[in-house]
């Protein structure tokens, strides 16, 4: 059966084209919801998990493609439509994850019907949302040296950036993706205390690996 009143997370980086589509679909029953670019898109799931992300391909910072990847692991039950002004509606891009495409300039009707073959789709099965990987960088008995740096790879957005390594063995550190505003736990712990580290339950968000320092190991 068809689901009803569904909310449409629409993304593009075009305050004309945001506007105009979410007034267009309100009208027609949906509830949409919108975002600027990438990152706004990724803050606003955090609030609450759309139906359908519409989103437009090229858009600075996170492109609509990145975020169709992250979207289709970290998200799969959120169903997603790629838009763009370079392809034909029925031309899927190479390398876009998304379960429909739609051309911009088609017009509501063509993005209503695409609605409709998507809400007859079965849903995929959402992720377990608390399950978390636990990686810890372990340092050498000699410490780190000097200003050696983590590279964080950021498990919502895959993007990499540097933090500064922090001289507290064993401690749970926190920090921000500069590129999604995502929050991420790390830690970087002594080798020697290696065995009594991993009974420990860290709530880690992160792979972290760590740069210009000797003996260093995963």
């Amino acid at each position: 059966m068809p689901r009803t009143k569904e909310e449409i997370l629409i993304v593009d980086d075009s305050p004309a084209i945001r506007t105009t589509m979410s007034l267009a679909l309100s009208e027609m029953g949906y509830r949409a919801r919108i975002a600027e670019d990438g990152r706004g898109a990724l803050r606003e799931v955090r609030q609450g998990r759309p139906d359908v992300l519409l989103t437009d391909l090229n858009m600075p910072g996170i492109s609509g493609f990145e975020l169709l990847s992250i979207f289709h692991r970290r998200f799969p039950e959120i169903q997603t439509i790629a838009m763009s002004g370079e392809f034909s509606y029925s031309e899927m891009p190479p390398g876009v994850t998304a379960d429909a495409s739609f051309q911009k300039g088609q017009g509501v009707e063509k993005l209503l019907q695409i609605l409709a073959r998507l809400a007859q789709t079965e849903r995929r099965t959402p992720l377990n949302s608390c399950a978390v990987t636990s990686v810890i960088v372990h340092r050498g008995a000699h410490g780190s040296s000097s200003g050696a740096s983590a590279t964080i790879s950021c498990p919502e957005c895959l993007k990499t950036f540097e933090e500064p390594e922090g001289s507290a063995s064993g401690r749970l550190f926190e920090t921000r993706c500069p590129h999604c505003d995502y929050s991420i736990q790390y830690a970087i712990v002594q080798q020697s205390n290696q065995t009594n580290l991993q009974t420990s339950q860290f709530k880690l968000g992160a792979s972290v690996r760590t740069q210009n320092a000797p003996g260093f190991s995963y």
